[in-house]
């Protein structure tokens, strides 16, 4: 009988999946629904680079778990929204039980809003700007396996993302924190090698085509 592949574990439910799935419900369905499958949304983009900053130093099951309060705290992440939130509205979520009450993060999360407010003038939309730095095939690796995946803590792509991030004045966007957006919003398919999933993200990769800049 052929070994499982590395890194993945089978469901209850007969679907082999990635191992960081787990057996909670809630993380199963965001690995088979949400996970990997490319966005052009420029609410949900934002939402997930704000959330990513969030999750720093927590487990991502901690935010996923929160995520309904985070967006009823943040206006669903409706971008115009929060760039109108102030002063009153920090000392108010940091009164908030539902959401991690980090005063730097939830600042951030104003200021960023505000950033991509100017980036969506300048290049049409969120989605634009960010899928202009999917890295090319030759840049990945030709196999996701669990001992290359340990090693995608961060990539040029991520990199260079974070950075331009940065020059326009983003905040809590490393280049980890946006690697794990870019794996997430399907920036890239790092799904393991056998895990059902896989071909079908490849699959949405495929029949998918970001937003183009205004210009070009």
């Amino acid at each position: 009988m052929a070994r499982p592949p590395a890194g993945t574990i089978l469901g209850t439910d007969g679907v082999r999946r990635c191992g960081f799935a787990g057996t909670d419900p809630l993380y199963t369905r965001y690995h088979d629904r949400e996970w990997g499958f490319p966005v052009r949304s420029d609410r949900r983009l934002f939402e997930k680079i704000c959330l990513e900053g969030f999750q720093s130093g927590l487990a991502w099951i901690t935010i996923l778990r929160k995520r309904e309060n985070f967006r009823a705290a943040f206006q669903n992440f409706e971008i115009e929204r929060v760039a109108r939130m102030n002063t009153r509205s920090v000392a108010r979520l940091l009164k908030d039980r539902g959401i991690v009450r980090h005063r730097g993060k939830i600042e951030s999360t104003l200021n960023n809003a505000r950033r991509a407010r100017e980036l969506m003038r300048e290049y049409g939309s969120l989605a634009a700007f960010v899928w202009s730095f999917e890295p090319e095939p030759s840049q990945r690796p030709r196999r996701i396996t669990k001992p290359t995946l340990a090693k995608l803590t961060q990539t040029p792509a991520s990199v260079a993302l974070s950075q331009a991030l940065k020059d326009r004045g983003w905040t809590f966007v490393g280049p980890t924190n946006i690697y794990a957006f870019m794996q997430s919003m399907g920036l890239v398919n790092d799904h393991l090698e056998g895990c059902s999933s896989r071909p079908e993200v490849a699959a949405a990769r495929l029949r998918f085509r970001p937003s183009i800049p205004r210009g070009c």
